[in-house]
């Protein structure tokens, strides 16, 4: 058999005497794809750097093979020294590779390699970072988070490029449609302790809750066996004890072992303060155009957001993303066009820069604003102790400067602070940086069932499939799209159109062109055809959702009718306010809320049955 390419075995490590890693194990062989996964905080990073031989355990053995390359990826590249991209990128190769392989991996990922490094935006520094480990083609790829600040397309070109690449992988990333569609093992990094299962992260979750399950148990046994031989010693005389010490000493082992045993982290409590109901219009634009000098970043760009829609803003780093956010929240005026905004809104914004944490607060400073040491949420008052729990703050973190706290915990911090405050329209700018898998599975259920308006910009697929109603999409030169459903379904929609003009065919042919490509385009489905709005009407057609509407709100708006003529009829009887006042309030209380059912079914079919008439035309 052969030997593996880098292996670590035992690893244990202690930060500021609290262990971090008890045991640690991985095997990397060639070929292997191997993602490594565990909550912010549990090392991943760390075991990651062991692996790549920047760390030192505190004891535990690393194995190399001599004749394997190994390239890693950190977080934040040290670019210091480097006067170009080229030269840090070259400086990542050896001496028998290319020397070509450097400018042609910068090309490729949009850049020119005469930037100077400390120069570049989040992203392009991503990207350089990026070139400089794969245009070495290592044996082993050591990748912690490579979709930080890279936007769609970019990352849809890094997983193609991944999937090809010979080089065995293992891969630290919070973005799951990329973990899915790369790793074939899974590494588990829980209480310092490695599991692993050869087979994809899809199947993680299943297999997690399965181990703490059989955990579980096991634990329950062993409170079992402590009770029974709790019992024992204390139910027995002085002379039986010393005839069995063997038994009095199974019983301390037992104690020692439950009291030492870590606990699984609780998951973060999320709960949004919703204020009162908005308007049934947010807002809308009508032939928007926005510039920063002579470039127009949104050009002729309509659109209509109406209460309880969930809107996701994607294109290219610097295509304008966050310009959309802002006209649609009324923080910039428009150079032409209309705006309309809807009423009764109370906004709350979340923004990825994290700008309005100031590192000299505390943590609890930061929740309650520096006033005692309540926090007003729901209407009711906290302890900012109690309210810390909720996002796995510790107590004594209370009084911890910002300044110390990792990006997880800065992120966790942000969603306390955003979801304290009453809302009825949700800004969310990137709200997935740095959350963990688990914390993400929660957001997303939150945001999912969030009874107000949420406008969100993201670069994570998969969590835009599962909470966006619509998505708004940068076509390039401020040009931009909406489309119904989420990030897939607007990769099918935009299949079934054709490229809009000269431009949009070289769009295309160049996007797919894996030595030339576009810089922030996908390399797959989003850029393979670049469409104009009015084509991407003409071939659109109705979602199962609008079908299943269309057939549906007919009996919905009759049922209503039919309700409310009842309870017309009800509140018409004589003396009922009199003999039975309760009943006439509920009554009335849901005559109210039936009307403003019936008038939004109403408007829905409207809108709906509008646009089936209009595709019918046009199609």
């Amino acid at each position: 058999m052969a030997p593996p390419l880098l292996a670590l075995r035992d690893i244990h490590l202690t930060f500021g005497g609290t262990p971090l890693l008890t045991g640690a194990e991985i095997n990397v062989e060639a070929g292997d794809r191997i993602c490594l996964v565990g909550r912010n905080g549990s090392g991943k990073s760390t075991l990651l750097k062991i692996l790549a031989g920047l760390v030192e355990p505190d004891h535990g053995e690393r194995f190399a093979h001599p004749n394997a390359s190994v390239r890693y990826l950190q977080q934040e590249p040290d670019v210091s020294g480097f006067e170009t991209s080229l030269e840090y990128v070259e400086a990542g190769l050896s001496p028998a590779d290319d020397p070509f392989a450097a400018r042609r991996m910068l090309e490729s990922l949009g850049l020119q390699g005469d930037e100077h490094p400390a120069h570049l935006s989040g992203g392009e520094s991503r990207r350089m970072a990026l070139a400089r480990v794969l245009a070495a083609r290592p044996d082993v790829l050591l990748l912690d988070e490579p979709t930080n600040h890279l936007d769609l397309g970019a990352i849809e070109w890094l997983e193609a490029t991944l999937g090809r690449t010979r080089s065995a992988i293992v891969l630290i990333s919070h973005d799951r449609r990329l973990l899915e569609n790369l790793s074939r093992a899974t590494i588990w990094l829980d209480r310092g302790i490695t599991n692993r299962i050869d087979r994809g992260f899809e199947h993680f979750e299943a297999w997690r809750d399965e181990l703490l399950e059989q955990e579980e148990v096991a634990q329950h046994k062993l409170d079992r066996r402590i009770e029974r031989e709790n019992q024992w010693m204390h139910g027995g005389v002085t002379a039986r004890r010393k005839r069995n010490v063997r038994r009095v000493r199974e019983l301390q082992t037992m104690r020692s072992e439950r009291r030492e045993h870590r606990r699984v982290e609780g998951n973060v409590t999320l709960t949004a303060t919703e204020g009162g109901a908005s308007g049934r219009l947010v807002a809308e634009l009508k032939g928007i155009t926005k510039g920063y000098g002579s470039a127009p970043v949104v050009e002729n760009f309509s659109t209509l957001i109406l209460r309880g829609d969930r809107v996701g803003v994607i294109g290219p780093n610097g295509a304008g993303k966050t310009t959309i956010l802002k006209l649609l929240t009324g923080e910039l005026a428009p150079d032409s066009g209309q705006v309309r905004r809807g009423t009764n809104l109370e906004m709350v914004v979340l923004d990825q820069k994290r700008d309005e944490l100031d590192p000299s607060w505390t943590v609890a400073d930061a929740l309650t604003g520096g006033r005692g040491d309540q926090v007003m949420v729901n209407g009711k008052a906290r302890h900012v102790a109690s309210y810390m729990k909720d996002f796995l703050f510790k107590p004594e973190q209370a009084r911890s400067p910002l300044s110390v706290l990792s990006g997880g915990e800065r992120a966790r911090l942000m969603l306390a602070r955003a979801l304290a405050k009453p809302s009825n329209l949700l800004v969310l700018d990137e709200p997935t940086n740095d959350l963990d898998l688990e914390t993400l599975d929660l957001l997303q259920e939150l945001v999912a069932d969030y009874t107000g308006t949420v406008l969100l910009v993201s670069h994570d697929r998969d969590f835009l499939d599962r909470v966006v109603t619509s998505v708004i999409a940068s076509d390039g030169d401020g040009s931009w799209t909406e489309f119904a459903g989420g990030y897939t379904d607007m990769l099918a929609q935009r299949r079934n159109v054709p490229a809009a003009g000269e431009l949009g065919a070289k769009r295309a042919k160049s996007s797919v062109d894996s030595q030339k490509p576009v810089p922030g385009l996908a390399r797959t489905d989003v850029a393979a055809t670049v469409t104009s709005p009015a084509s991407a009407m003409a071939k659109r057609k109705l979602t199962f959702k609008e079908k299943h509407a269309l057939e549906t709100l007919p009996a919905r708006i009759a049922a209503l009718e039919s309700e409310m003529k009842k309870l017309d009829a009800q509140l018409a009887a004589p003396n009922l306010y009199v003999t039975d006042r309760a009943a006439f309030d509920a009554a009335t209380v849901r005559l109210t809320a039936a009307g403003g059912e019936l008038a939004d079914a109403e408007m829905q079919w409207l809108e709906l049955e509008m646009l089936r008439e209009s595709l019918a035309t046009e199609s």
